[in-house]
Formats: C-alpha cells, sequence, structure tokens
C-alpha cells in the first residue's frame, strides 16, 4: 500500500488531496500535518513513506526553507510542491531544490491526479503552461542550480545555522538557542562557507536569501533541537 503524506494549514484542501489521492490510489494510507514542525515528526515517524505533497505557506514556514531541510534530512523522500502560488522562478528554484514537482493549488482533479502519478512513476511534473517560463528564469540566472546544489549538502543543524545568521543572530544567540557551544557553530559555520564555496558568513548568506530560503524566525524550532549537535 502506498503511503502518502499532505502538509496543508487549509483543512478544505486536505480533504480535496484525499479525495485525489483515493480516486487514484485506492489503497493509500495517508498521514496529514497542518504545521511544520507537526510535519517533521510525522516524515520521522514514516520513514518510507512514497510521496509528501507540501504547501509552501504553512505555519513555521519560511520561504523554501522547510523543503531544503527535509531534502537534507530525508533524501529519500520524493516531495511535490502544492502551492497557490505559481511564479515561474519560484517553481524553478524549487525544482533546484530537489522537488519531483509542483502542482498549482488552481489544478482542477483531473490535472492532479495525472500529476500525481505521474510523480509516482519516477518523473518530474510542472504545469505545462509554465514550462517555457521557468525554463526562462534558469536562463535568467544560471549560477542558482550550482548554487542549490551546494545547499543541498548542508546537514539539517548547518542549514539552520544559516538561516539564523542570516536573521542577523550572532555566534553566542545560535548556540543559546540551539543549546550548543559558541566553538560547535563556529565550526558548523566554517563547514556551510566551505560547502557553499564562499569565504565569509556575509556571502553565505546572499545565496540564502537569493535562493529564496527565507531567514530563521524566533519560535520555528523547539527548545530541543532536532539533528546532530
Amino acid at each position: 500500500m502506498p503511503v502518502l503524506l499532505i502538509a496543508d494549514d487549509h483543512p478544505l484542501f486536505r480533504e480535496a488531496l484525499r479525495g485525489v489521492i483515493g480516486r487514484v490510489f485506492p489503497d493509500a494510507v495517508i498521514h496529514e500535518a497542518d504545521q511544520i514542525p507537526v510535519l517533521y515528526d510525522l516524515v520521522d515517524s514514516c520513514p518510507n513513506a512514497d510521496l509528501l505533497l507540501l504547501d509552501l505557506d504553512m505555519p513555521g514556514s519560511f520561504g523554501l526553507g522547510p523543503l531544503g531541510q527535509l531534502r537534507n534530512q530525508h533524501p529519500q523522500l520524493p516531495i511535490v510542491i502544492v502551492s497557490a502560488h505559481e511564479d515561474p522562478l519560484l517553481i524553478r528554484r524549487a525544482l533546484d531544490h530537489g522537488a519531483m514537482g509542483f502542482i498549482p493549488k488552481s489544478s482542477d482533479a483531473d490535472a492532479l491526479g495525472a500529476a500525481l502519478l505521474h510523480v509516482m512513476d519516477g518523473g518530474t511534473w510542472v504545469p505545462d503552461a509554465s514550462a517555457a517560463s521557468i525554463a526562462a528564469t534558469r536562463d535568467a540566472l544560471p549560477g542558482e542550480p550550482a548554487m542549490a546544489a551546494n545547499v543541498r549538502e548542508l546537514t539539517p543543524q548547518q542549514f539552520r545555522v544559516l538561516q539564523m545568521v542570516g536573521a542577523g543572530l550572532l555566534n553566542k544567540q545560535i548556540a543559546h538557542e540551539l543549546q550548543v557551544s559558541e566553538a560547535t557553530i563556529k565550526a558548523h559555520m566554517t563547514a556551510v562557507m566551505r560547502k557553499l564555496r564562499v569565504s565569509n558568513r556575509t556571502q553565505a548568506v546572499l545565496i540564502a536569501g537569493r535562493l529564496g530560503l527565507g531567514t530563521w524566525r524566533y519560535g520555528a524550532i523547539a527548545s530541543n533541537p532536532r539533528g546532530e549537535a
């Protein structure tokens, strides 16, 4: 039986997705999350899930950060973005960060079903009408795919540190929030700069901002953070 995860904070849209999934995969097991912290726990508890349908606009979400973190921590999990936003640049960046597809919420049930079947067969799906525009963004910003590939090398904790640096926190503050030593934070930041192929913190933060990853916000992690020290 396929196991599918739905992450969306709108009950009516989750219901609509369940209906489409039920028609396409009648024997599917479906689990749901309505906020990002709940999603992280859900993914941990379903390590062999076949697909995650992820809305980017959820409580606890900031930019493409959750997608990047999930791709780092669970690289085996196929993720499809389901979003009300249809900006070609956002779609391109989501694909660069490892999403298997991007389904606009404006899609009808038939299009949703076709997209799910295509992705579950191992393909990548984007709206036909957006394909040319997505290609144009890649031509206009040719360095971003390589930057996104470098970001995917970060561990979950390194990813958090990068976002917190982007929010303006000092090493001492980050160490306090993550309950580790300042030396650990310095080591993480050194690793971040090495993996991103930059020489200082400012350049690393600029890359994260350019890729639309967002920055850390207070309350975005629990008092006992996940991942390695």
